[in-house]
């Protein structure tokens, strides 16, 4: 009696194990795996075609989830805080390197990624991952400023013109405190990823001094561009670029002081439920033909060399998409800072409380 009924718990047991290793899938990337036909995505705001995630979902039948963040710090507090069940997220490079410090994302398995072989080994690799096995690049771009000649009689030059009297309340900046204070570091020759407490202050003051001719700080500008609502700035490459095609009397600026650049990568958090999606979703999206149409709605900077060659001449030539980095002076690109990201955190809040 008693080998019976043992022999029917393990049975059961059995049964049990099986049934959850169906319902849970397998254990990759530190996370148990589902085989649901999902992908949760992470990303910017209009930074993805919605023909480019109809058409996955339509050749894969897998649903793909979308969800916007607005800056760098919002998606790593997300990620940080677990359980976010997203399996790709963007992250800006140095972003990158937080991410990896602190044990949120894991490595990409590239032989599941055939397409990575259309990227420049320019983009791939980095001083803090040198095989470059944590990241896979996406785009890039830079901040240019941007003037609109019906409503600024004199010509911009450079960052130090976004000061002028004439501009009071007519300035937009990106809302990106690294952009920003970048901005003011350049201008007094100082490197963007300063760590020293008192070029940061001069900086702070710097800013201050420009405090009134700030309307906004916003990421996606375009829409005060083309209405007019803003008559000069500083933005990200696209949506110069955009604005310029809808309003010709926006003019795109690279400024005299330097250039801010980057690159945003593709990253698989730690937890990500659907791998094997987020390997078909990446390499999908690095299929020259589908990198190009993301290029064409979203004109930054791609690292994709056969999508580049698919791109339309006057997008190509265009030099303040496609700077010759070699000819501007002062090329900088943000780094993680460390423990002073809490004075540029303090610094930027005093500046958009205007103290």
């Amino acid at each position: 009696m008693y080998k019976k009924t043992k022999i029917v718990v393990i049975s059961f047991i059995l049964i049990a194990l099986t049934f959850l290793s169906a319902c849970g899938g397998s254990e990759a990337g530190g996370a148990k795996q589902s085989d649901e036909k999902v992908l949760n995505l992470f990303n910017w705001a209009e930074y993805l075609p919605q023909e480019v995630i109809q058409q996955f979902e339509k050749e894969t039948g897998i649903k793909v989830n979308y969800d916007a963040y607005s800056s760098n710090e919002e998606m790593m507090a997300k990620l940080q805080a677990g359980n976010t069940q997203y399996d790709i997220a963007v992250a800006t490079t140095f972003f990158v390197d937080i991410l990896l410090k602190q044990d949120l994302i894991q490595k990409i398995n590239k032989e599941n990624i055939p397409n990575v072989k259309n990227l420049d080994s320019t983009f791939t690799t980095a001083e803090f991952d040198k095989e470059g096995d944590y990241f896979i690049p996406y785009l890039w771009g830079s901040g240019v400023l941007f003037q609109n000649t019906e409503l600024v009689d004199f010509e911009i030059k450079g960052y130090e013109d976004l000061f002028r009297p004439e501009l009071k309340d007519k300035v937009v900046l990106p809302d990106d405190q690294r952009g920003v204070i970048g901005l003011a570091l350049q201008m007094l020759g100082y490197s963007m990823n300063t760590t020293d407490e008192k070029e940061l202050e001069e900086a702070k003051e710097k800013l201050l001094e420009l405090r009134p001719n700030i309307r906004a700080f916003n990421t996606e500008p375009k829409t005060m561009m083309i209405a007019g609502d803003v008559a000069a700035g500083m933005a990200w490459t696209a949506e110069v670029f955009n604005a310029q095609k809808e309003n010709p009397a926006i003019v795109p600026i690279i400024p005299e002081e330097g250039l801010m650049v980057f690159h945003d990568n593709f990253v698989i958090p730690k937890d990500a439920p659907h791998l094997a999606n987020a390997e078909k979703f990446i390499d999908f999206l690095l299929r020259p033909e589908i990198s190009k149409l993301i290029s064409t709605t979203y004109p930054y900077g791609n690292p994709n060399v056969e999508a580049y060659k698919l791109l339309p001449e006057d997008l190509k030539n265009n030099k303040v998409v496609y700077p010759d980095l070699d000819q501007v002076t002062n090329v900088q690109q943000a780094l993680d800072i460390g423990e002073a990201t809490q004075l540029y955190d303090r610094i930027y809040s005093e500046l958009k409380a205007g103290n």
